[in-house]
């Protein structure tokens, strides 16, 4: 009977932490209200008083303080005034970057004949390998603590038994998920192959002669004169960086069309060996590609979804262990595979608080940034083993796209940034519908947000890749 005389006091308890979060939320909310808005605070006065002192004046009290004005300033010195004002219009013009603009973008969606539930990829493991019973019963264990669904999908050539990892396989797979991909972009748009100027193809692990580039050229009949590049060996966080090297180049080339192709060839890396760290990709990673037309054109300004805001790229190859910890080797018995080392997510840790010590002044408001400067002060001089302080991205970004690399990747992101479910919610269902896509996944999941209709005008995105090197790229829309 002792029990109910509790639970009056856990009530209260709870009642009063909720109130007190409710407060605290609210005091944030005008904290960040009064800094954010400091300036027009201060100007709102300013002008009103100047805009009361001028209607009190009469006319020719306004006058008289316009001649007395001019009387002091003689033509040249007007004129060098005026020419002076022209000039400095001049140069913030001539050096202000062109905006870029993403137009549409296309989504690879495999067939269903090529699904992998959960029973036919054990079953294809068991036939593949049946001298190794426990190597099968790690990626059962793997599969199931992945976030993976049922109707991920992986090329032709690995349901074969055996696996039949040949070049022309490779390329069949290559022809299939890029060309329909392009396909359809294209079919979006309206834009036809030879009014593309720049094309940026980026896959990882596959990297045949001639490029994948050049044989986008010969299906579409491109331009001689296009600037064509392939992108390979760069991982998971490839695609921020074609995004920026389109930038770039947009930059230098006005009125032009950049079209960028981020996939992952997995025919020729599925790996038949033993080794517990280089049997993990077998597990995660599935087909996948996106297909991203991007220009400098101001007429396509009206019709383009986003404008790139900012590309931040991070690179901690300098470190021994971020530079090993996912990493192309050949096992005991000399078969290749991708091994993943243990301290994977605390490097990618690493990598995203570099990432966002150079994001955060970009785009956090002036009351975060102001936060994060008292809290740095704060521990510098009297805690310097204090809690730091992680800004609240949610007041600089309305969508999140982070690289649907595993569970434990989004798991790791959503306790780090402090994000809700619902803000890692594209992520984890990019995850569990078409598997680890490698660097496309941050296309599904934007596509999966204006599925579901949450993309509003002028929303902000944040997408944010990790890739082997050890990298961790941020592009924001």
């Amino acid at each position: 009977h002792s029990q109910p005389l509790f639970l009056p006091q856990k009530k209260k308890k709870n009642k009063r932490k909720k109130m007190d979060s409710v407060r605290l939320k609210y005091v944030k909310l005008g904290y960040a209200y009064l800094v954010n808005n400091f300036l027009r605070l201060l100007l709102v006065p300013i002008m009103w008083a100047s805009t009361v002192e001028v209607l009190r004046m009469g006319p020719e009290e306004i006058l008289a303080v316009l001649g007395s004005s001019a009387g002091h300033l003689d033509r040249i010195q007007i004129l060098f005034f005026l020419l002076l004002v022209v000039f400095i219009f001049t140069v913030y013009l001539m050096s202000k970057p062109r905006p870029i603009y993403l137009v549409d973008y296309a989504l690879y969606k495999p067939s269903p004949v090529w699904r992998v539930p959960f029973s036919t990829f054990m079953e294809h493991s068991r036939l593949n390998r049946p001298y190794s019973p426990k190597s099968v019963e790690f990626q059962m264990r793997i599969l199931e603590r992945s976030g993976l669904g049922e109707e991920t999908c992986l090329p032709p050539a690995i349901h074969y038994i055996p696996v039949e990892p040949t070049v022309e396989a490779a390329h069949e797979e290559a022809e299939t998920v890029i060309f329909t991909t392009i396909d359809d972009l294209l079919s979006k748009t309206g834009v036809k192959p030879r009014d593309i100027d720049i094309l940026i193809v980026n896959c990882s692990l596959f990297s045949p002669t001639p490029s994948l580039s050049a044989m986008v050229i010969n299906k579409y009949k491109m331009r001689s004169n296009i600037k064509s590049f392939s992108l390979s060996g760069m991982g998971c966080s490839c695609s921020p960086i074609s995004v920026d090297l389109a930038r770039d180049l947009l930059q230098i080339q006005p009125n032009s069309y950049a079209l960028v192709v981020s996939t992952e060839i997995l025919t020729p890396n599925y790996y038949q060996g033993k080794e517990r760290a280089m049997l993990l990709p077998n597990c995660l990673f599935r087909m996948g590609c996106a297909a991203i037309l991007l220009t400098n054109k101001s007429k396509e300004k009206n019709r383009a979804k986003y404008q790139l805001m900012h590309v931040v790229r991070t690179h901690k190859g300098s470190d021994e262990k971020a530079y090993r910890c996912v990493y192309q080797e050949e096992d005991p018995e000399g078969k290749v595979g991708i091994s993943l080392s243990k301290d994977l997510m605390s490097i990618a840790g690493e990598a995203l608080k570099s990432n966002i010590t150079t994001i955060g002044p970009l785009v956090l408001p002036a009351s975060e940034q102001l936060l994060f400067l008292l809290s740095l002060i704060s521990r510098k001089i009297f805690h310097p083993n204090g809690k730091p302080y992680i800004p609240d991205f949610k007041q600089a970004f309305e969508h999140f796209c982070i690289h649907a690399g595993g569970r434990g990747v989004i798991d790791q992101l959503q306790k780090n940034l402090e994000l809700s479910p619902a803000h890692v919610e594209a992520s984890r269902m990019t995850l569990h519908r078409f598997g680890n896509t490698s660097s496309s996944s941050l296309w599904y999941e934007l596509g999966y947000i204006e599925t579901k209709g949450r993309m509003k005008k002028g929303d902000r995105v944040w997408q944010i890749a990790f890739g082997s090197g050890f990298k961790c790229n941020s592009a924001v829309w």
